[in-house]
């Protein structure tokens, strides 16, 4: 099947052809196109990949009714609706790590034109005057640099400000201690006291309710007098209003702005009047390499999640962390835990729970990091064929389930490295299944409840319980033999001689509906549930 996707807002070539070299995807690439064109053409694609001119808003993902992934060649997703994407299915991409290099380059750039006085020297020279006298800068060297948000520019700010013979601090409660060292970077407890004793603040965090509005009017009043603040991340994460008030009273010396909360920046916004600003149109990532380089990434990772389920990559995800070999290390645990999950919810509605209440995964200590993924995966087991929807997946798994009253959980287990266990459990009814799933190594079923067996979940998984007794293995085989269903793997657990055995019993293809019926029918069979898992 031909899969199609809509490019826009002029993606370098480089990156188009990565997924033009596909035979499986038709690419048709348009200008930016207007939203009400966008609304008509998206229910045709499969994928869209653009920049920040194109916003997918909730209305055209709604209209998108084959979509499912949406590439951002760059770092910000502010220009689409990423709530509305999850609760759909849909796989959001961008390309955080591609403008890096250009970001902290251009910091250092309006940096130094600033304390330079570099605008004010070249529209000098072009009027005709020599106003050397008039253009006493300052330097770099000894300043304190505070870097709010030690991310992946924050880094490489820290790198080179250090070439500059500056003082770093930063302050970043999601960075470790480590990381911090590893940078030579002194960390700040608090904003507060980043600001207290910078002399020039950069902020290099994402736009969320947590940092809008960051620097405001109180956290400007902190920096020390002839302070300077720099926004090349996004708008609204410094307060536009405040740092003018600041920059007009002549408590801080200068500012250095790429971004804007509303953009493109109106003609008549009273900032581009303040003569000790630095502006840019939104130029950090507006380099040759830069947007080569988030062109190749999203669109490697949108073929790849096209056509191989990839979804590392995807922002939406718990398992935004691993990186794309991990990614395939645990795809053998993920399928456990979806089957664990199948088995344990067809157990429990056969044995007449209705209503699953708490959803829990416990992961081996190789697992650990993967361990939102694994419950994303159990999440999808237990929600198959019960939620009206054709876009259940590892993206929407979660919200779905909490959006129906279960509860989520996720922990280490002191069991084997790649062991895990799902448990399902509603009223006074409890059920856990543990598997196995080392890499590179076929997934198996461990344990049902009490009983211990060794089970590769294939096509259909027959779980029943007899009594103890001879002849049941014999009669559950000439049952299924007569029904043309081939046993793949037979495997009979007890607790004890003559009590109550378990049966796991792997079968290729299916097994009619109504295998269950007979099976049930045949003597000392106490209990039966047929599984049929997704190819």
């Amino acid at each position: 099947m031909t899969l199609r996707v809509l490019v826009t807002d002029e993606i370098d070539p480089e990156g188009l052809q990565l997924l033009q070299a596909q035979p499986e995807l038709r690419v048709d690439e348009v200008p930016t196109l207007p939203k009400q064109e966008l609304l008509a053409r998206i229910g045709e694609y499969d994928a869209i990949v653009g920049r920040s001119a194109t916003r997918i808003s909730e209305e055209v993902l709604r209209a998108a009714k084959r979509l499912k992934v949406v590439g951002r060649a760059g770092v910000g997703v502010d220009n689409i609706a990423l709530d509305a994407a999850t609760a759909l299915g849909i796989a959001v991409i961008n390309a955080p790590a591609g403008n890096t290099v250009a970001v902290a380059e251009l910091f250092f750039g309006v940096m130094i034109g600033l304390l330079r006085h570099l605008p004010h020297a070249t529209q000098s020279m072009r009027d005709g005057s020599w106003d050397r006298s008039q253009l006493l800068g300052s330097e770099l060297k000894g300043r304190t640099l505070g870097i709010v948000g030690v991310g992946r520019i924050g880094s490489e700010i820290a790198a080179r400000a250090q070439a500059f013979c500056m003082e770093v601090v930063g302050f970043d409660p999601y960075i470790a201690d480590d990381r911090f060292r590893a940078l030579r970077v002194r960390r700040a407890a608090t904003l507060d006291a980043l600001l207290e004793e910078a002399d020039i603040v950069t902020v290099h965090t994402p736009l969320n309710e947590e940092t809008k509005g960051l620097i405001g009017r109180r956290e400007i009043a902190l920096m020390r007098a002839g302070g300077i603040v720099a926004n090349l991340a996004r708008g609204g994460i410094v307060d536009d209003q405040a740092l003018m008030a600041a920059l007009e009273s002549g408590h801080l010396r200068g500012a250095a702005l790429d971004v804007y909360q509303s953009e493109p920046l109106a003609p008549d916004h009273p900032i581009r009047q303040v003569p000790n600003v630095v502006l840019t149109p939104h130029i950090g990532a507006s380099t040759a390499e830069a947007q080569r380089n988030v062109a190749v990434d999203v669109c490697r990772a949108v073929r790849d999640a096209l056509l191989h389920g990839e979804l590392s990559r995807s922002i939406n995800i718990a398992s935004v962390s691993l990186g794309d070999g991990r990614w395939r290390e645990v795809q053998p645990a993920m399928l456990v835990a979806q089957r664990a999950a199948m088995v344990t919810r067809a157990i429990l509605a056969d044995q007449g729970l209705r209503a699953v209440r708490r959803l829990s995964v416990r992961c081996g200590s190789a697992l650990v990091d993967a361990g939102d993924l694994l419950l994303s995966s159990a999440a999808v087991g237990v929600l198959q064929g019960v939620v009206e929807t054709d876009r259940l997946n590892l993206i929407n798994a979660r919200t779905l389930a909490e959006a129906r009253g279960l509860e989520l959980s996720v922990s280490e287990s002191i069991g084997a490295p790649f062991g895990l266990e799902v448990a399902l459990s509603g009223g006074m009814q409890e059920l856990a299944v543990a598997g196995s799933a080392a890499p590179d190594s076929t997934p198996r079923l461990t344990r049902i409840g009490s009983f211990h067996v060794d089970v590769t979940p294939r096509q259909t998984l027959i779980v029943l319980t007899n009594n103890d007794v001879p002849g049941v293995i014999g009669r559950v085989g000439t049952l299924l033999g007569d029904a043309a269903v081939n046993i793949a793997e037979y495997h009979q657990a007890r607790l004890a001689q003559g009590g109550e055995a378990l049966a796991a019993i792997s079968v290729d293809g299916g097994a009619g509906p109504d295998i269950r019926r007979k099976l049930l029918a045949l003597p000392d069979v106490l209990t039966a549930t047929v599984v049929r898992f997704e190819a």
